[in-house]
């Protein structure tokens, strides 16, 4: 069969089809030289990697002050992806700002913590005065901020990258008139002589035997879950390599502060942190490690890599000392003002450069992490205590406690008592007990009404309850937990209820989106307790929809608060 081939004649017109045409120029805003150069100024030395998306937003961010929509589309084609990558990340994130290409910027920005301890030692009045008297600077901008890790200071602002702890008019003032807004630097901690890391490589303890000691000592992951540490380490050993770990120091749950305590502290802080770092390394077979700190701990993020670069230069004589040693490769990744990525599996998906959207479960972390391989993921207190454990024996720190529970725990203590602060206490120490024993006593004027046991998702416990030993598991009946160990405490002036709004304020705007639950719940349930006289029926049914359905923990424990108040106050909410 012969095949007839159509022939056209020079003189017929071609039709060109609308889709697949030549194009002179790409999709999308056009990039201009400017722009190109701006970017290639400001991330000079960042390799262009797609999962250092938001290192380089950072980069533009505190060069130019704002995202600039040139600018975010000439880092686009610097890191080759599209424009809609790039801005979809650059516009989850709080501390992100796009504007447009002329548009003038402030040149600081004032946080102003709105969030619980601070709200309780004023911070409202500070705002609306800090308004009042920067109202004609237009170098300044004061916005409110979620909780930035300085509630035992407070009322707290950041004032462009300066912590300000005791905030007030005159000491915003004061650091605005010296231009004194980048982060401090810290004091250099005691270094580690990483002792117990060469008692590991040495052979003199060996994997198994720093498993065991681990497993005695009841260690258990002390970012807010409580999972045991030896079942991490165990599972993610367990899969073939390549092994990854996360360290979590984005602990931005509302009255939790103790870990930026424990990087901050000049005695055994980031240096021990680090050293427990590389024993887990060693022991579960990490080559990959990514430590993810929260935007607002700016100081810390300067000295922890100061000690990151000391590391560096001490790591190779250990692998001439130990043939065969291969310490991992770290990173020090910022956040950029989400809650969300507090969650571990946001937080790794921040950590490849998107959005901090949790991931379904399962499969868990530890068998799909980082860039789908196998990760532990620890936050920095669970690491300073690996050293500890290891210089002093399972049986020393398991030889603390009390009411029957074992170990020490660090809290972090706020609101209405003397001495807000970090305070390393025996587990199962009663709320009473942490108040006189560690805290000073309640501040003056103010007895005991009501108390956070576990940061803003644990729930609200009235004074009643305040000799029930506080740790992991003991207020499980009493419809709270101690999570991150947050306690934050009210006194007879204070309501649970306008807690519980705060509180409920503060999820709503930490709220991913990504799931209705908790999206459409968290600002339902705003619009509910604001009303004179709740509706218990309504919320009850809203809370019971937000944990059943939300992906994760944010939405299944935001209503614990309202929960609470439902429970224990309800004199405050019925007619």
């Amino acid at each position: 069969m012969n095949t007839v081939i159509p022939i056209r004649s020079v003189d017929t017109p071609v039709r060109t089809p609308l889709r697949g045409a030549a194009r002179h120029a790409p999709k999308g805003r056009q990039v201009q030289p400017a722009a190109r150069e701006r970017v290639l100024a400001l991330c000079a030395g960042l390799a262009p990697r797609a999962d250092l998306l938001i290192e380089h937003l950072h980069r533009l961010q505190d060069g130019e002050g704002a995202l600039r929509h040139g600018q975010l589309a000439a880092l686009a084609e610097h890191l080759r992806l599209s424009q809609v990558e790039v801005f979809e990340v650059a516009s989850f994130y709080h501390h992100f700002e796009i504007v447009d290409d002329e548009a003038a910027v402030p040149a600081t920005v004032v946080r102003v913590c709105n969030s619980l301890s601070c709200t309780l030692a004023g911070s409202e009045t500070l705002m609306a005065e800090l308004q009042a008297s920067l109202a004609h600077d237009a170098s300044v901008r004061v916005q409110a901020a979620p909780c930035i890790g300085q509630c035992h200071r407070a009322p707290a602002a950041c004032v462009g990258q300066r912590q300000l702890p005791h905030a007030s008019v005159d000491a915003v003032q004061a650091l605005l008139a010296r231009g004194d807004t980048g982060p401090r630097e810290l004091p250099v901690p005691d270094a580690s002589d990483l002792k117990q890391l060469q008692r590991v490589l040495s052979g003199e303890l060996g994997a198994e035997q720093v498993l065991a000691e681990l497993k005695a000592s009841n260690l258990r992951g002390l970012g807010g879950a409580g999972f045991p540490a030896w079942r991490k380490w165990e599972t993610v050993r367990a899969q073939s390599g390549p092994r990854h770990m996360v360290v979590n120091i984005d602990e931005g749950e509302v009255g939790t502060f103790k870990d930026g305590h424990v990087l901050t502290s000049a005695q055994a802080g980031a240096p021990q942190v680090l050293e427990g770092l590389l024993i887990a390394a060693q022991v579960v077979g990490i080559d990959h490690v990514w430590l993810y700190l929260r935007d607002e701990y700016h100081d810390a993020r300067v000295l922890l890599q100061r000690e990151l670069d000391t590391l560096a230069m001490r790591l190779p004589a250990l692998t001439v000392q130990y043939p065969g040693y291969t310490p991992p490769i770290i990173e020090l990744r910022r956040g950029a003002g989400a809650y969300i990525c507090g969650e571990e599996s946001a937080l790794i998906e921040s950590v490849e450069g998107k959005r901090g959207l949790p991931r379904l479960k399962p499969p868990i972390v530890a068998l799909h992490g980082v860039f789908g391989r196998p990760t532990l993921a620890h936050n920095p207190e669970t690491l300073w205590w690996l050293p500890e454990i290891l210089a002093h024996g399972a049986a020393w720190l398991t030889a603390h406690g009390r009411a029957g529970r074992n170990g020490l725990r660090r809290f972090s203590v706020s609101g209405r008592v003397k001495q807000p602060g970090v305070y390393l206490a025996p587990a199962g120490i009663t709320l009473r007990e942490l108040i006189d024993e560690h805290a000073g006593g309640m501040a003056e004027g103010h007895t005991l009404y009501a108390y956070l046991p576990g940061g803003a998702s644990g729930g609200i416990l009235p004074a009643a309850l305040a000799d029930v030993p506080l740790d992991f598991d003991t207020l499980a009946e009493h419809g709270a937990f101690v999570g991150s160990m947050a306690v934050v405490v009210l006194g007879q002036h204070d309501k649970a209820r306008d807690a519980a709004l705060n509180l409920m304020r503060f999820f709503e705007h930490e709220s991913c989106g990504q799931c209705t639950p908790c999206r459409a719940g968290t600002t339902k349930a705003v619009e509910l307790i604001q009303a004179p006289v709740w509706d218990a029926a309504l919320l009850a049914e809203l809370s019971q929809v937000m944990r059943d359905a939300s992906i994760c923990g944010l939405g299944q424990a935001a209503p614990n608060p309202v929960d609470s108040v439902l429970r224990f106050f309800s004199h405050e909410v019925r007619a």
